[in-house]
C-alpha cells in the first residue's frame, strides 16, 4: 500500500460500514447518485440504532439536498426495491445473487424498508474485511461514478494498483451497455473515469491515477494506481458534550476563584481558568479536533475541575458538581 501526504478527517458518527464483498460487487442495476445516497442512508440508519425507517427531511439534511420531491422518492425507491448484488468466482464455479430489500414503503415523508436476511451480514455484525465510508465525504461527490470507484478502491485495502480490462472497468461503473463508451474509449475516459478520479482526488484521502494498457494503438485496459493518505478520526458529539458540560460548570461563576482567600490557591485557580478558556475553542463549530485530542482535553478539564473544587473546599466554599458520566 502506497502512502501520500494527504490528511483526511473522518467522522465515525457519520460513517457506514460495508463488507468487502458488498463494496466490490457489481450492482445488477446501475444507480444514480441520489439512489446511492438513499441506499447509504438506509444502511446508516440501520447501523446507528437498528432503525429500518427514516424521514425524508433527515435524508435531505445529511446530503445537503435542497429539495427531494415525492416523485423522485418514488422513482428511487422503485429502483432500490429491485436492487441486487452478486458475488462471483467463475473460476471456481461459484456465484451468488441476492436482493437488497424485501420491500420499501414511503408515506408522508417517511421511508420504511426491510432488508433481506442474506444482506444483513454484509452491513451488521461486521468483524473483518469491511470498509468504512464517511458520508460527509461522499456527500461532496456530484457523480455516482466517484462513489463506485471510491468504494471499490477502499475495498482493496493493501493494494496500490489494480489492472482492469476496459470491459471490466465499464462493468464496475455499470455502463457496459452504453454504445458510446464501448465504441469511444476517450469518451468513456472523459465523462466517467476522469470525472470519478478528479472528485476522489479532491475530496478524499486517496490519490488516484491510471496507466492505459494498449494493444497496438487500441486501449484495452487501465491500470488503476492509488495511494492512501492519513485518516484522522474526529471528535464525537458525546465527547464535545462532555467537555462542554465540564467547562460550563467551571465558568458558571468564575469570580469565586478570584476571591479565594489563600494567595497560592487563588493564583493557581486563575491559571487553571485561563487554560480552560483555551479549551472552549475546541467546542465551537465547526468541530476540528480529533477523537484523541478530545479525550485528552476531557481528562485535563476533569482534573482541573477537581483541583478547583479542592481550592473551594479549603476556602470553605461550596464545591462545584462533577459531571455525571453515567447519565450523559
Amino acid at each position: 500500500m502506497r502512502k501520500n501526504l494527504k490528511t483526511q478527517n473522518v467522522s465515525m458518527e457519520n460513517s457506514i460500514k460495508k463488507s468487502n464483498e458488498l463494496s466490490m460487487a457489481k450492482l445488477n442495476h446501475g444507480l444514480t447518485l441520489n439512489q446511492m445516497q438513499l441506499l447509504a442512508f438506509a444502511i446508516f440508519s440501520t447501523q446507528q440504532n437498528g432503525a429500518t425507517e427514516f424521514h425524508k427531511s433527515d435524508f435531505e439534511k445529511k446530503f445537503e439536498l435542497t429539495k427531494y420531491n415525492t416523485v423522485d422518492a418514488r422513482k428511487d425507491a422503485s429502483k432500490l426495491s429491485h436492487l441486487q448484488f452478486s458475488i462471483e468466482d467463475l473460476e471456481n464455479d461459484y456465484f451468488e445473487y441476492w436482493n437488497f430489500f424485501r420491500g420499501i414503503r414511503y408515506k408522508e415523508g417517511l421511508f420504511t424498508f426491510r432488508w433481506t436476511e442474506e444482506l444483513i451480514p454484509h452491513i451488521l455484525e461486521l468483524k473483518e474485511k469491511y470498509i468504512t465510508t464517511d458520508l460527509t465525504i461522499t456527500a461532496n461527490f456530484k457523480s455516482g461514478f466517484s462513489w463506485m470507484l471510491y468504494d471499490f478502491l477502499k475495498a482493496h485495502y493493501g493494494y496500490w494498483h489494480k489492472p482492469l480490462s476496459k470491459e471490466s472497468l465499464m462493468k464496475l461503473f455499470g455502463v457496459e451497455g452504453k454504445k458510446t463508451y464501448v465504441e469511444n474509449t476517450n469518451r468513456f475516459k472523459k465523462t466517467v473515469l476522469d470525472v470519478a478520479i478528479a472528485e476522489i482526488n479532491e475530496y478524499t484521502e486517496l490519490d488516484v491515477r491510471y496507466k492505459e494498457e494498449k494493444k497496438g494503438r487500441t486501449i484495452v485496459g487501465f491500470d488503476l494506481i492509488w495511494s492512501n493518505g492519513k485518516t484522522v478520526v474526529g471528535a464525537t458529539k458525546k465527547q464535545i458534550n462532555e467537555l462542554t458540560a465540564i467547562l460550563d460548570v467551571i465558568f458558571e461563576d468564575v469570580f469565586k476563584f478570584v476571591n479565594l482567600k489563600d494567595d497560592d490557591n487563588r493564583e493557581q485557580a486563575i491559571e487553571i481558568v485561563r487554560a480552560m478558556e483555551l479549551l472552549r475553542n475546541y467546542t465551537e463549530l465547526p468541530i476540528c479536533i480529533t477523537k484523541e485530542k478530545a479525550d485528552t482535553s476531557i481528562q485535563q478539564a476533569n482534573w482541573n475541575l477537581r483541583e478547583l473544587n479542592r481550592f473551594l473546599e479549603e476556602d470553605g466554599k461550596e464545591k462545584m458538581p462533577l459531571y455525571n458520566w453515567l447519565e450523559a
